[in-house]
Protein backbone atom coordinates (compact mmCIF):
# COMPACT_ATOMS: atom_id res chain seq x y z
CA UNK A 1 0.00 0.00 0.00
CA UNK A 2 1.38 3.05 -1.37
CA UNK A 3 -0.02 6.22 0.57
CA UNK A 4 0.61 9.63 -0.85
CA UNK A 5 0.21 12.47 1.35
CA UNK A 6 1.85 10.09 3.68
CA UNK A 7 2.60 12.92 6.24
CA UNK A 8 -0.59 14.75 5.81
CA UNK A 9 -3.69 15.02 8.50
CA UNK A 10 -5.47 12.50 7.09
CA UNK A 11 -2.74 9.80 7.04
CA UNK A 12 -2.14 10.82 10.63
CA UNK A 13 -6.05 10.85 12.26
CA UNK A 14 -7.61 8.24 9.97
CA UNK A 15 -5.58 6.04 7.79
CA UNK A 16 -3.06 4.88 9.56
CA UNK A 17 -5.69 4.61 12.68
CA UNK A 18 -7.34 2.62 10.79
CA UNK A 19 -4.25 0.42 9.82
CA UNK A 20 -3.26 -0.51 13.35
CA UNK A 21 -6.76 -1.89 14.03
CA UNK A 22 -6.49 -3.98 10.68
CA UNK A 23 -3.11 -5.25 12.27
CA UNK A 24 -4.66 -5.27 16.02
CA UNK A 25 -7.53 -7.56 15.13
CA UNK A 26 -5.24 -9.92 13.32
CA UNK A 27 -7.14 -8.76 9.54
CA UNK A 28 -3.69 -6.89 7.97
CA UNK A 29 -2.38 -9.85 5.81
CA UNK A 30 0.62 -10.87 6.35
CA UNK A 31 2.18 -10.25 3.36
CA UNK A 32 1.86 -6.29 3.15
CA UNK A 33 4.41 -3.71 3.18
CA UNK A 34 2.83 0.37 3.51
CA UNK A 35 5.15 2.92 1.72
CA UNK A 36 4.64 6.25 2.55
CA UNK A 37 5.00 9.58 -0.25
CA UNK A 38 4.88 12.92 1.10
CA UNK A 39 7.15 15.75 -0.14
CA UNK A 40 8.61 16.38 3.10
CA UNK A 41 11.64 15.65 3.98
CA UNK A 42 12.17 12.68 6.13
CA UNK A 43 13.04 9.04 6.65
CA UNK A 44 11.74 5.79 7.12
CA UNK A 45 12.24 6.19 11.08
CA UNK A 46 11.28 9.69 11.56
CA UNK A 47 7.98 8.81 9.72
CA UNK A 48 7.14 5.92 11.74
CA UNK A 49 8.36 8.20 14.68
CA UNK A 50 6.02 11.09 14.24
CA UNK A 51 3.22 8.33 13.35
CA UNK A 52 3.48 6.23 16.18
CA UNK A 53 3.36 10.00 18.64
CA UNK A 54 0.00 10.96 16.79
CA UNK A 55 -1.01 7.12 17.61
CA UNK A 56 -0.69 8.20 21.49
CA UNK A 57 -2.28 11.24 21.93
CA UNK A 58 -5.51 9.15 20.82
CA UNK A 59 -4.95 7.32 24.15
CA UNK A 60 -7.95 8.21 26.92
CA UNK A 61 -8.98 11.23 23.96
CA UNK A 62 -12.63 10.75 23.92
CA UNK A 63 -12.49 13.64 21.84
CA UNK A 64 -10.52 12.06 19.21
CA UNK A 65 -12.63 9.82 15.97
CA UNK A 66 -10.07 7.26 16.99
CA UNK A 67 -10.37 6.45 21.12
CA UNK A 68 -8.32 3.92 22.49
CA UNK A 69 -7.14 3.31 26.59
CA UNK A 70 -3.92 2.02 25.32
CA UNK A 71 -1.15 1.36 22.29
CA UNK A 72 -1.72 -2.52 21.38
CA UNK A 73 2.41 -2.46 21.39
CA UNK A 74 2.99 -5.94 19.37
CA UNK A 75 0.33 -4.47 16.72
CA UNK A 76 1.57 -1.66 16.36
CA UNK A 77 5.19 -3.11 16.17
CA UNK A 78 3.51 -5.65 13.43
CA UNK A 79 2.90 -2.48 10.99
CA UNK A 80 5.94 -0.66 11.65
CA UNK A 81 8.11 -3.11 10.69
CA UNK A 82 6.46 -2.91 7.56
CA UNK A 83 7.11 1.02 6.77
CA UNK A 84 9.14 2.62 4.22
CA UNK A 85 9.56 6.34 3.31
CA UNK A 86 9.84 8.22 0.19
CA UNK A 87 10.58 12.00 -0.17
CA UNK A 88 9.78 13.43 -3.49
CA UNK A 89 7.04 15.82 -5.47
CA UNK A 90 4.13 13.46 -6.87
CA UNK A 91 4.08 15.63 -10.58
CA UNK A 92 7.53 14.24 -11.03
CA UNK A 93 8.87 11.41 -13.15
CA UNK A 94 11.63 10.80 -10.73
CA UNK A 95 9.33 9.71 -7.52
CA UNK A 96 7.79 7.13 -9.41
CA UNK A 97 11.08 5.34 -10.71
CA UNK A 98 11.04 5.38 -6.48
CA UNK A 99 8.43 3.28 -5.81
CA UNK A 100 9.19 1.53 -8.33
CA UNK A 101 11.96 0.66 -6.86
CA UNK A 102 10.19 0.57 -3.44
CA UNK A 103 7.52 -1.99 -5.15
CA UNK A 104 10.30 -4.39 -6.25
CA UNK A 105 11.95 -4.10 -2.58
CA UNK A 106 8.54 -4.91 -0.56
CA UNK A 107 8.09 -7.88 -3.14
CA UNK A 108 11.27 -9.69 -2.19
CA UNK A 109 11.19 -8.67 1.43
CA UNK A 110 7.26 -8.83 2.08
CA UNK A 111 6.34 -11.33 -0.57
CA UNK A 112 3.42 -8.88 -1.91
CA UNK A 113 3.49 -10.48 -5.27
CA UNK A 114 3.28 -7.21 -7.09
CA UNK A 115 -0.16 -6.36 -5.81
CA UNK A 116 -0.65 -2.40 -4.39
CA UNK A 117 -3.01 0.05 -3.81
CA UNK A 118 -2.13 3.47 -4.35
CA UNK A 119 -3.87 5.74 -1.80
CA UNK A 120 -4.30 8.94 -2.99
CA UNK A 121 -4.63 11.06 0.88
CA UNK A 122 -3.61 14.64 -0.98
CA UNK A 123 -5.26 17.54 -2.36
CA UNK A 124 -8.15 17.11 -4.84
CA UNK A 125 -6.31 18.70 -7.53
CA UNK A 126 -3.21 16.51 -7.31
CA UNK A 127 -5.61 13.21 -8.24
CA UNK A 128 -5.69 13.69 -12.34
CA UNK A 129 -1.62 14.23 -12.31
CA UNK A 130 -0.73 11.13 -9.39
CA UNK A 131 -3.02 8.80 -11.80
CA UNK A 132 -1.60 10.10 -15.36
CA UNK A 133 2.32 9.55 -13.42
CA UNK A 134 1.04 5.58 -12.66
CA UNK A 135 0.22 5.03 -15.96
CA UNK A 136 2.91 6.54 -17.25
CA UNK A 137 5.17 4.69 -15.23
CA UNK A 138 3.38 1.99 -16.10
CA UNK A 139 2.78 0.85 -12.39
CA UNK A 140 -0.89 0.56 -12.81
CA UNK A 141 0.19 -2.15 -15.73
CA UNK A 142 -0.83 -5.44 -13.97
CA UNK A 143 1.23 -7.93 -15.88
CA UNK A 144 -1.40 -9.20 -18.22
CA UNK A 145 -0.74 -12.24 -19.96
CA UNK A 146 -1.37 -12.97 -23.79
CA UNK A 147 -4.92 -13.65 -22.85
CA UNK A 148 -5.31 -10.69 -20.87
CA UNK A 149 -5.34 -11.78 -17.29
CA UNK A 150 -3.98 -10.13 -15.01
CA UNK A 151 -0.82 -11.77 -13.29
CA UNK A 152 -1.25 -9.31 -10.34
CA UNK A 153 -3.45 -6.27 -9.30
CA UNK A 154 -3.19 -2.55 -8.73
CA UNK A 155 -5.64 -0.71 -7.36
CA UNK A 156 -5.87 3.55 -6.52
CA UNK A 157 -8.23 4.56 -4.19
CA UNK A 158 -9.37 8.33 -4.59
CA UNK A 159 -10.98 10.30 -1.55
CA UNK A 160 -13.88 12.84 -2.24
CA UNK A 161 -14.34 15.20 -2.94
CA UNK A 162 -14.51 13.96 -6.44
CA UNK A 163 -14.75 17.00 -8.64
CA UNK A 164 -16.46 20.01 -7.47
CA UNK A 165 -19.27 20.20 -9.91
CA UNK A 166 -20.86 18.14 -12.56
CA UNK A 167 -18.47 19.11 -15.19
CA UNK A 168 -15.27 18.84 -13.18
CA UNK A 169 -16.67 15.46 -12.08
CA UNK A 170 -17.00 14.29 -15.79
CA UNK A 171 -13.41 15.53 -16.58
CA UNK A 172 -11.79 13.83 -13.78
CA UNK A 173 -13.73 10.38 -14.69
CA UNK A 174 -12.33 10.98 -18.35
CA UNK A 175 -9.30 11.55 -16.93
CA UNK A 176 -8.33 8.73 -14.86
CA UNK A 177 -10.35 6.24 -16.97
CA UNK A 178 -7.75 6.55 -19.60
CA UNK A 179 -4.99 4.64 -17.46
CA UNK A 180 -7.44 2.72 -15.51
CA UNK A 181 -10.28 0.13 -15.89
CA UNK A 182 -13.48 0.81 -13.64
CA UNK A 183 -12.63 -2.08 -11.68
CA UNK A 184 -9.46 -0.77 -10.51
CA UNK A 185 -10.89 2.93 -8.90
CA UNK A 186 -12.16 3.03 -5.40
CA UNK A 187 -13.88 5.71 -4.94
CA UNK A 188 -13.87 5.95 -1.18
CA UNK A 189 -16.42 7.53 1.45
CA UNK A 190 -15.90 6.85 4.86
CA UNK A 191 -19.39 7.63 5.75
CA UNK A 192 -19.86 4.13 4.33
CA UNK A 193 -17.39 1.88 6.53
CA UNK A 194 -19.90 2.66 9.98
CA UNK A 195 -21.47 0.05 10.63
CA UNK A 196 -25.02 1.20 11.48
CA UNK A 197 -24.53 2.57 7.34
CA UNK A 198 -23.90 -1.01 6.32
CA UNK A 199 -27.07 -2.26 8.40
CA UNK A 200 -29.08 -0.69 6.60
CA UNK A 201 -29.25 -2.78 4.06
CA UNK A 202 -29.16 -6.11 6.09
CA UNK A 203 -32.11 -4.46 8.07
CA UNK A 204 -34.31 -3.69 5.29
CA UNK A 205 -33.65 -7.04 2.87
CA UNK A 206 -33.14 -9.45 5.65
CA UNK A 207 -36.02 -8.94 7.60
CA UNK A 208 -39.72 -9.35 6.05
CA UNK A 209 -41.19 -7.02 8.84
CA UNK A 210 -40.46 -3.68 7.03
CA UNK A 211 -39.80 -3.92 3.50
CA UNK A 212 -43.60 -4.53 2.54
CA UNK A 213 -44.81 -0.99 4.03
CA UNK A 214 -41.51 0.51 2.86
CA UNK A 215 -42.81 2.72 -0.22
CA UNK A 216 -45.28 5.47 -1.30
CA UNK A 217 -48.40 3.92 0.49
CA UNK A 218 -47.28 4.27 3.91
CA UNK A 219 -44.27 6.58 4.27
CA UNK A 220 -44.88 10.16 4.09
CA UNK A 221 -41.28 11.39 4.09
CA UNK A 222 -37.63 10.94 5.24
CA UNK A 223 -35.64 13.09 7.13
CA UNK A 224 -31.59 12.44 7.23
CA UNK A 225 -29.58 14.96 9.03
CA UNK A 226 -25.77 15.00 9.15
CA UNK A 227 -25.20 17.88 12.20
CA UNK A 228 -21.66 18.86 12.97
CA UNK A 229 -20.95 20.59 16.41
CA UNK A 230 -16.78 21.39 15.20
CA UNK A 231 -16.61 24.09 12.93
CA UNK A 232 -13.87 24.65 9.88
CA UNK A 233 -11.02 23.57 12.57
CA UNK A 234 -8.69 25.35 10.82
CA UNK A 235 -9.63 24.08 7.23
CA UNK A 236 -10.44 27.96 6.18
CA UNK A 237 -8.25 27.81 2.73
CA UNK A 238 -9.95 24.11 1.58
CA UNK A 239 -13.64 25.12 2.86
CA UNK A 240 -13.35 28.27 0.88
CA UNK A 241 -12.76 26.38 -2.12
CA UNK A 242 -15.44 24.02 -1.21
CA UNK A 243 -18.19 24.53 0.96
CA UNK A 244 -20.77 22.22 2.54
CA UNK A 245 -22.80 21.22 -0.07
CA UNK A 246 -19.87 19.83 -1.93
CA UNK A 247 -17.86 18.97 0.42
CA UNK A 248 -20.76 16.47 2.12
CA UNK A 249 -23.84 16.11 -0.17
CA UNK A 250 -23.34 14.34 -3.48
CA UNK A 251 -20.71 11.49 -1.59
CA UNK A 252 -22.24 11.24 2.20
CA UNK A 253 -25.77 12.22 1.94
CA UNK A 254 -26.49 10.59 -1.17
CA UNK A 255 -24.65 7.55 -0.12
CA UNK A 256 -27.40 7.56 2.67
CA UNK A 257 -29.94 8.19 0.77
CA UNK A 258 -29.57 5.46 -2.24
CA UNK A 259 -29.38 2.84 0.96
CA UNK A 260 -32.78 3.51 2.11
CA UNK A 261 -34.37 4.54 -1.02
CA UNK A 262 -32.66 1.47 -3.42
CA UNK A 263 -34.92 -1.41 -4.91
CA UNK A 264 -33.70 -4.62 -3.78
CA UNK A 265 -30.74 -6.19 -5.07
CA UNK A 266 -30.61 -9.69 -7.23
CA UNK A 267 -27.58 -10.46 -5.38
CA UNK A 268 -25.23 -9.24 -2.32
CA UNK A 269 -22.38 -8.59 -4.88
CA UNK A 270 -20.94 -5.37 -5.74
CA UNK A 271 -22.54 -5.33 -9.32
CA UNK A 272 -25.88 -5.76 -8.29
CA UNK A 273 -25.85 -3.25 -5.61
CA UNK A 274 -23.87 -0.44 -7.03
CA UNK A 275 -26.77 -1.09 -10.38
CA UNK A 276 -29.58 -0.41 -7.65
CA UNK A 277 -28.01 2.80 -6.27
CA UNK A 278 -27.13 4.16 -9.62
CA UNK A 279 -31.40 3.61 -10.32
CA UNK A 280 -31.94 5.65 -7.72
CA UNK A 281 -29.64 8.90 -8.45
CA UNK A 282 -31.14 8.18 -12.46
CA UNK A 283 -34.91 8.54 -11.09
CA UNK A 284 -34.17 11.83 -9.27
CA UNK A 285 -34.67 15.18 -11.30
CA UNK A 286 -32.49 18.33 -10.53
CA UNK A 287 -33.24 20.05 -7.42
CA UNK A 288 -34.89 23.33 -7.99
CA UNK A 289 -33.05 26.68 -6.20
CA UNK A 290 -36.73 27.27 -4.45
CA UNK A 291 -36.23 23.66 -2.31
CA UNK A 292 -32.73 24.41 -1.14
CA UNK A 293 -31.70 26.46 1.70
CA UNK A 294 -27.63 27.53 2.79
CA UNK A 295 -26.32 29.06 6.02
CA UNK A 296 -23.42 30.15 7.38
CA UNK A 297 -22.67 30.35 11.15
CA UNK A 298 -21.85 33.53 12.98
CA UNK A 299 -20.15 33.42 16.35
CA UNK A 300 -22.35 31.77 18.96
CA UNK A 301 -21.66 28.99 21.57
CA UNK A 302 -21.28 25.02 20.85
CA UNK A 303 -21.47 22.60 23.58
CA UNK A 304 -20.87 25.29 26.38
CA UNK A 305 -18.04 27.40 24.67
CA UNK A 306 -18.11 30.66 22.84
CA UNK A 307 -16.71 30.62 19.14
CA UNK A 308 -16.38 32.55 16.25
CA UNK A 309 -18.46 32.89 13.33
CA UNK A 310 -17.48 31.17 10.05
CA UNK A 311 -16.19 34.80 8.76
CA UNK A 312 -13.78 35.08 11.86
CA UNK A 313 -11.94 31.81 10.91
CA UNK A 314 -8.40 31.53 9.66
CA UNK A 315 -8.19 31.60 5.83
CA UNK A 316 -11.89 32.58 5.29
CA UNK A 317 -12.43 35.91 3.71
CA UNK A 318 -14.35 38.43 5.75
CA UNK A 319 -17.57 38.89 3.13
CA UNK A 320 -17.37 34.93 2.54
CA UNK A 321 -20.22 33.95 0.77
CA UNK A 322 -19.81 30.18 1.07
CA UNK A 323 -22.12 28.42 2.94
CA UNK A 324 -21.27 25.77 6.48
CA UNK A 325 -25.34 24.52 6.21
CA UNK A 326 -27.24 22.84 3.26
CA UNK A 327 -30.91 21.78 3.46
CA UNK A 328 -32.95 20.42 -0.03
CA UNK A 329 -35.80 18.31 -0.57
CA UNK A 330 -35.16 15.65 -3.21
CA UNK A 331 -37.38 13.51 -4.73
CA UNK A 332 -37.35 10.23 -6.55
CA UNK A 333 -39.44 9.51 -9.59
CA UNK A 334 -40.41 5.84 -9.67
CA UNK A 335 -42.77 3.58 -8.74
CA UNK A 336 -41.98 2.85 -4.87
CA UNK A 337 -41.16 6.31 -4.12
CA UNK A 338 -43.02 8.97 -5.77
CA UNK A 339 -44.40 11.70 -4.17
CA UNK A 340 -42.39 11.16 -1.46
CA UNK A 341 -40.28 14.19 0.01
CA UNK A 342 -36.84 13.66 0.82
CA UNK A 343 -35.40 16.20 3.30
CA UNK A 344 -31.47 16.64 4.36
CA UNK A 345 -29.50 19.22 6.45
CA UNK A 346 -26.37 18.92 7.19
CA UNK A 347 -24.53 21.63 8.87
CA UNK A 348 -21.16 23.01 10.94
CA UNK A 349 -21.39 24.42 14.40
CA UNK A 350 -24.74 23.20 15.32
CA UNK A 351 -26.09 22.03 18.69
CA UNK A 352 -25.06 18.66 19.00
CA UNK A 353 -23.18 15.65 16.88
CA UNK A 354 -25.79 13.58 14.82
CA UNK A 355 -26.06 11.86 12.42
CA UNK A 356 -29.31 9.95 11.69
CA UNK A 357 -32.10 8.88 9.08
CA UNK A 358 -35.20 9.56 10.31
CA UNK A 359 -38.60 7.83 8.26
CA UNK A 360 -42.00 9.21 9.48
CA UNK A 361 -45.13 6.74 8.42
CA UNK A 362 -48.55 8.18 7.57
CA UNK A 363 -50.70 8.91 10.31
CA UNK A 364 -53.42 5.97 11.26
CA UNK A 365 -57.39 7.14 10.36
CA UNK A 366 -58.57 8.97 13.16
CA UNK A 367 -62.60 8.03 12.76
CA UNK A 368 -61.71 5.45 15.30
CA UNK A 369 -60.91 7.80 18.14
CA UNK A 370 -62.85 10.33 17.42
CA UNK A 371 -65.50 10.31 20.30
CA UNK A 372 -62.18 9.62 22.81
CA UNK A 373 -60.46 12.35 24.51
CA UNK A 374 -57.77 12.06 21.72
CA UNK A 375 -56.59 15.34 20.26
CA UNK A 376 -53.96 13.93 17.89
CA UNK A 377 -52.36 10.94 16.79
CA UNK A 378 -48.63 11.05 16.47
CA UNK A 379 -47.08 9.90 13.68
CA UNK A 380 -44.83 6.74 13.60
CA UNK A 381 -41.00 7.03 13.02
CA UNK A 382 -38.38 5.05 12.26
CA UNK A 383 -34.81 6.56 13.12
CA UNK A 384 -31.72 4.47 11.90
CA UNK A 385 -29.32 6.50 13.95
CA UNK A 386 -25.19 6.41 12.50
CA UNK A 387 -23.57 9.11 15.12
CA UNK A 388 -23.11 9.07 18.00
CA UNK A 389 -25.08 6.11 19.11
CA UNK A 390 -24.99 4.21 16.78
CA UNK A 391 -28.66 2.08 16.87
CA UNK A 392 -31.93 1.84 15.51
CA UNK A 393 -35.24 3.04 17.31
CA UNK A 394 -39.32 2.94 16.42
CA UNK A 395 -41.40 5.41 18.02
CA UNK A 396 -45.29 4.12 18.20
CA UNK A 397 -48.59 4.63 20.33
CA UNK A 398 -49.77 2.91 22.72
CA UNK A 399 -52.28 3.43 25.10
CA UNK A 400 -51.46 4.50 29.13
CA UNK A 401 -52.83 2.49 31.64
CA UNK A 402 -56.16 3.68 33.10
CA UNK A 403 -59.95 3.49 32.31
CA UNK A 404 -59.61 6.58 30.09
CA UNK A 405 -58.37 5.77 26.52
CA UNK A 406 -55.20 8.22 26.78
CA UNK A 407 -52.66 7.37 24.13
CA UNK A 408 -48.88 8.19 24.59
CA UNK A 409 -45.69 8.04 22.07
CA UNK A 410 -43.21 5.22 23.32
CA UNK A 411 -40.05 3.89 21.51
CA UNK A 412 -38.37 0.66 21.39
CA UNK A 413 -34.50 0.85 20.89
CA UNK A 414 -31.98 -0.80 20.05
CA UNK A 415 -28.49 0.32 20.70
CA UNK A 416 -25.19 -0.99 18.60
CA UNK A 417 -23.19 -1.31 22.15
CA UNK A 418 -25.91 -2.85 24.37
CA UNK A 419 -25.37 -6.24 21.84
CA UNK A 420 -21.70 -5.97 20.38
CA UNK A 421 -18.48 -5.53 21.93
CA UNK A 422 -17.72 -1.59 21.12
CA UNK A 423 -14.53 -1.54 18.69
CA UNK A 424 -12.44 1.69 18.08
CA UNK A 425 -13.12 2.32 14.82
CA UNK A 426 -12.31 4.98 12.59
CA UNK A 427 -14.68 3.97 9.54
CA UNK A 428 -11.76 3.11 7.50
CA UNK A 429 -11.29 -0.18 8.03
CA UNK A 430 -14.18 -2.07 6.37
CA UNK A 431 -13.06 -0.17 3.57
CA UNK A 432 -9.23 -0.40 3.17
CA UNK A 433 -10.29 -4.20 3.84
CA UNK A 434 -12.46 -4.02 1.20
CA UNK A 435 -9.75 -2.81 -1.66
CA UNK A 436 -7.72 -5.44 -0.43
CA UNK A 437 -9.77 -8.16 -1.64
CA UNK A 438 -11.38 -6.16 -4.50
CA UNK A 439 -14.69 -5.53 -3.37
CA UNK A 440 -16.42 -2.35 -4.94
CA UNK A 441 -19.72 -2.45 -3.18
CA UNK A 442 -19.16 0.38 -1.19
CA UNK A 443 -17.69 2.32 -3.36
CA UNK A 444 -19.03 5.07 -6.20
CA UNK A 445 -18.95 4.04 -9.82
CA UNK A 446 -18.38 6.74 -12.04
CA UNK A 447 -21.92 7.30 -13.56
CA UNK A 448 -22.95 6.98 -10.07
CA UNK A 449 -20.89 10.05 -9.20
CA UNK A 450 -22.02 12.37 -12.14
CA UNK A 451 -25.59 11.63 -11.40
CA UNK A 452 -25.09 12.93 -8.18
CA UNK A 453 -23.20 15.91 -9.64
CA UNK A 454 -26.14 15.90 -11.52
CA UNK A 455 -28.70 16.34 -9.65
CA UNK A 456 -27.34 19.29 -7.12
CA UNK A 457 -25.75 21.19 -10.25
CA UNK A 458 -28.79 23.80 -10.59
CA UNK A 459 -28.54 24.66 -7.21
CA UNK A 460 -24.56 25.06 -7.06
CA UNK A 461 -25.20 27.55 -10.26
CA UNK A 462 -27.86 29.35 -8.56
CA UNK A 463 -25.97 30.12 -5.37
CA UNK A 464 -22.75 30.87 -7.09
CA UNK A 465 -24.58 33.76 -8.66
CA UNK A 466 -26.32 35.08 -5.88
CA UNK A 467 -25.08 37.11 -2.65
CA UNK A 468 -25.90 35.28 0.51
CA UNK A 469 -27.15 37.18 3.61
CA UNK A 470 -24.83 35.58 5.94
CA UNK A 471 -24.07 34.46 9.05
CA UNK A 472 -27.86 33.57 8.80
CA UNK A 473 -27.64 31.09 11.80
CA UNK A 474 -26.09 31.26 15.75
CA UNK A 475 -22.79 28.59 16.18
CA UNK A 476 -24.92 26.17 18.53
CA UNK A 477 -28.23 26.13 17.05
CA UNK A 478 -30.61 24.00 14.88
CA UNK A 479 -29.48 25.76 11.61
CA UNK A 480 -31.08 28.99 9.93
CA UNK A 481 -35.10 29.47 10.56
CA UNK A 482 -35.68 29.49 6.26
CA UNK A 483 -34.26 25.63 6.74
CA UNK A 484 -37.84 25.25 8.69
CA UNK A 485 -39.69 26.65 6.54
CA UNK A 486 -38.73 24.02 3.61
CA UNK A 487 -41.29 21.51 5.67
CA UNK A 488 -43.43 23.95 6.68
CA UNK A 489 -44.66 24.47 3.52
CA UNK A 490 -45.46 21.27 3.26
CA UNK A 491 -48.54 20.73 5.36
CA UNK A 492 -47.76 20.14 9.04
CA UNK A 493 -44.23 18.81 8.89
CA UNK A 494 -41.29 19.94 10.63
CA UNK A 495 -37.57 18.73 11.25
CA UNK A 496 -36.98 16.86 14.18
CA UNK A 497 -34.90 18.33 17.06
CA UNK A 498 -31.56 17.91 17.21
CA UNK A 499 -31.44 17.80 20.56
CA UNK A 500 -34.85 16.73 22.01
CA UNK A 501 -36.63 18.34 24.40
CA UNK A 502 -36.14 16.10 27.26
CA UNK A 503 -32.33 16.24 26.59
CA UNK A 504 -32.56 20.03 26.59
CA UNK A 505 -33.67 20.40 29.77
CA UNK A 506 -31.70 18.14 31.41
Amino acid sequence: MVIFGAGGDMAKRLLIPALYNLSRTKVLPERFALIGVDLTDGTTESWRDHLYDMLKTFVGNATAEFDIDRIDEAAWKRLAEKMSYIQGDLTKPELYEKIEGALGDAEKAHGTQGNAIFYLAVADRFFGAAVDQLGKAKLTDQGEDKNGKPRFWRRVVIEKPFGHSLDSARQLNVRILRTLHENQIFRIDHFLGKDTVQSIMAFRFANGLFEPIWNRDRIDHVQITVAETVGVEGRGKFYEQTGALCDMVPNHVFTLLSMVAMEPPTGFDAASIRTKKAEVFAAMPAVKRARAVRGQYGAGTVLGKPVNGYRGEPNVAADSNIETYVAMQLEIDNWRWAGVPFYFRTGKHMSRRLTEIAIRFKQAPYTAFQDTAVDVLRPNWLVLRITPDEGISLQFEVKRRGPVVDLAAVKMDFHYDDWFPKEPNVGYETLIYDVMIGDQMLFMRADMVEQSWRIVQPVLDAWAAEKADFPNYDSGSDGPRAAGELLAGDGERAWRPVIPAMERKQ
